[in-house]
């Protein structure tokens, strides 16, 4: 048994595997456990991997033989977990050294709590970003804390006590973003969640998953739905659906904008039906006020009339060079 198991989905990681799997091995916190799952990769990431597990017993590989997503694949990485608690890393990430020892020391010493929240910052070649979280505590509620995740106020990257990934392995009802779905779950039944003083470092670039331009980055959308009706199935109160179907409305804006500038290498009236469909899900009488009043985002009578809208304010955006 190790105290903490790490799951790393790689996917033709080549370019920053190496360094994201450093940043395990030099962790101050040595009992751990690394499993490294290969989504069918087709460049030398394989080779990383078995390369970096010869070196080390705590490296365990998977490979899948069908690219599947990073979702399935941690999934499969948690049937094998043998940590007390359970985390996973970007394979284009990395953890400050001392980052799964403060997880962990938090967690041990807290038994009514949950989850670990890890400090989060954005790098990339201009310097280092900390991620600006819409709340001064350091302390949540379970409840507290997953409303704070509806729009991302409070970040999703973190270490859990294992039985909440068992639970609650990762939402695969779409190849991306769904997984946020899996983080907003844990926290409502973390019972508390506490901010540890270990750093999780995002690279920011524009070769990640959801910063390509395909028809994925709809799944978004359909992660969103997939979300909200499992807040009804929970009997989440209206003022959390209020929450979250903003944030929906917000979403389903920003993918209409993102088919206007990319429609041409989609597959356009396919894109466009999946859109239509969660325009036609959402509960307007959810939406706040102010919200509805907003240009670009006026629910209007018909799908075709808030289309036209939405195409007209993203026009005016470019030309205004917004």
């Amino acid at each position: 048994m190790s105290r903490v198991t790490v799951l790393v989905a790689a996917y033709n990681a080549e370019k920053y595997l190496a360094e994201s799997l450093d940043s395990l091995l030099g962790q101050t916190l040595h009992d751990i456990q690394i499993v490294c799952i290969d989504d069918a990769s087709t460049d030398s990431t394989p080779d990383i991997l078995d390369e970096y597990a010869a070196r080390d017993s705590r490296i365990r590989v998977i490979t899948e033989k069908v690219n599947r997503g990073q979702a399935i694949a941690r999934n499969q990485g948690i049937d094998i977990a043998e940590g007390d608690y359970i985390t996973m890393l970007d394979a284009d990430d990395r953890l400050s050294a001392d980052a799964l020892e403060s997880a962990v020391n938090m967690l041990d010493a807290n038994p009514g709590t949950g989850v670990a929240l890890f400090r989060l910052v954005w790098f990339d070649e201009d310097g280092v970003t900390p991620y600006p979280m819409r709340s001064d505590k350091r302390v949540w509620s379970g409840q507290e804390a997953f409303e704070l995740s509806l729009d991302w106020s409070l970040h999703g990257l973190y270490v859990a006590r294992a039985e909440l990934f068992k639970r609650w392995p990762y939402d695969t009802s779409c190849r991306l973003f769904s997984d946020d779905n899996t983080t907003r779950l844990h926290y409502l039944n973390a019972g508390v969640v506490r901010l540890c003083e270990g750093v999780y470092e995002y690279r920011r670039h524009g070769e990640s998953m959801t910063n390509r331009i395909s028809a994925e980055r709809i799944d978004l959308l359909e992660a969103n739905t997939s979300m909200m009706r499992q807040l009804r199935e929970a009997g989440q109160s209206r003022r959390v659906l209020t929450i979250f179907e903003r944030e929906r409305w917000i979403n389903l804006t920003g993918i209409c904008g993102f088919w206007l500038r990319h429609s041409e290498i989609l597959d356009k009236d396919k894109a466009l039906e999946r859109i239509r469909a969660v325009w036609e899900d959402i509960d307007r009488t959810l939406l706040p006020a102010g919200l509805k009043m907003k240009f670009g985002y006026i629910p209007c009578r018909t799908f075709k009339l808030y289309f036209r809208q939405v195409e007209f304010y993203f026009t005016l955006r470019r030309l205004l060079g917004k």
